[in-house]
């Protein structure tokens, strides 16, 4: 008898290029990330049909990127607020042309901040944190510069399933007074907790049209709120270091190459992503070099 190989049906997929209309996506990893040619964001911005072919692939790869989009501000704000609202951030600000516009400049006269080279999730101090951003590149470094971004759901789903369960229920606070307000004046820092009181958030949260499990913590994350329980805690030592190491195993998932798609950026290329199953981290290698970045970041809903 003659016996074949069949290769698996997901396996094509994990190489072939997925061809939807006039949208040509090119994985970039097994895990997360796609190439997309073909589609013109200004016409996403819209176009129904299209931005729904979009939309339907930024769920299925989590993140998208995009070159040689040469689109106005104003189409950018547009293509945001497709997917929602479009949001300011306290600290950052946005264009005063184009609310919702951030701009994300950094040159040899830029405070030395290390906010973006830090695993997170955007605005996870937020009660709502942001659905997804649209990131453009106006000014890239020579070299360097890069962004990296992880799959939260893929973290979550190949935890030891002991750790599963342990997290299972648990809850955490998230807070910019602890990371934006770290620097500033005690008054000033107090003021921005009181506009901006600390999220609490489950540690592993649903995406509201997948359905994905995702591990849900992040650099802004400070401890867990319902961890000191009989069930966990026997000893003191159990409780402190034990939920902080606890915090920190799983703070580390985001760090696993397997996990992650790294994009280099040129003038005019894009990342659109889903902030409700992802991280990213900003590498800052390129100093002295200039990278200016405009990100509209969209309204999201609150996590469960």
């Amino acid at each position: 008898m003659t016996q074949t190989n069949t290769p698996s049906p997901a396996a094509p997929a994990l190489v072939r290029p997925e061809v939807r209309h006039s949208i040509k996506a090119e994985p970039l990893t097994c895990t997360i990330g796609a190439e997309l040619s073909g589609v013109s964001l200004a016409d996403a911005a819209h176009d129904d049909d299209l931005f729904a072919e979009l939309r339907e692939l930024l769920l299925k790869y989590k993140v998208l990127f995009l070159r040689d989009q040469n689109i106005t501000r104003a189409e950018h704000v547009a293509l945001g607020t497709r997917f929602g609202p479009l949001e300011d951030h306290p600290v950052a600000g946005s264009d005063p042309e184009y609310p919702g516009l951030v701009r994300i400049y950094k040159d040899l006269d830029s405070a030395p901040d290390h906010y973006e080279n830090a695993l997170h999730t955007d605005a996870t101090w937020r009660e709502n944190p942001p659905m997804g951003a649209v990131l453009r590149c106006v000014e890239s470094p020579p070299v360097g510069g890069d962004t990296i971004w992880i799959n939260m759901a893929e973290a979550y789903r190949r935890l030891p399933e002991h750790i599963k369960t342990q997290i299972r229920g648990l809850r955490a606070r998230h807070s910019i007074e602890a990371s934006f307000g770290a620097v500033m004046p005690e008054e000033r820092r107090h003021a921005l907790k009181a506009q901006y009181p600390d999220a609490e958030h489950p540690v592993v949260r649903t995406h509201p049209e997948t359905g994905e499990e995702i591990l849900f913590v992040n650099s802004f994350t400070t401890h867990f709120t319902n961890y000191h329980t009989p069930r966990n805690v026997r000893f003191g030592i159990d409780y402190a270091p034990g939920a902080s190491n606890l915090l920190t195993y799983l703070l580390s998932q985001a760090s696993v190459p397997e996990y992650q798609v790294r994009w280099r950026w040129q003038p005019n290329s894009f990342a659109i992503w889903d902030n409700r199953s992802t991280q990213h981290y900003a590498v800052q290698d390129y100093w002295p070099a200039v990278r200016k970045m405009e990100r509209t970041g969209i309204v999201g809903d609150r996590p469960f």
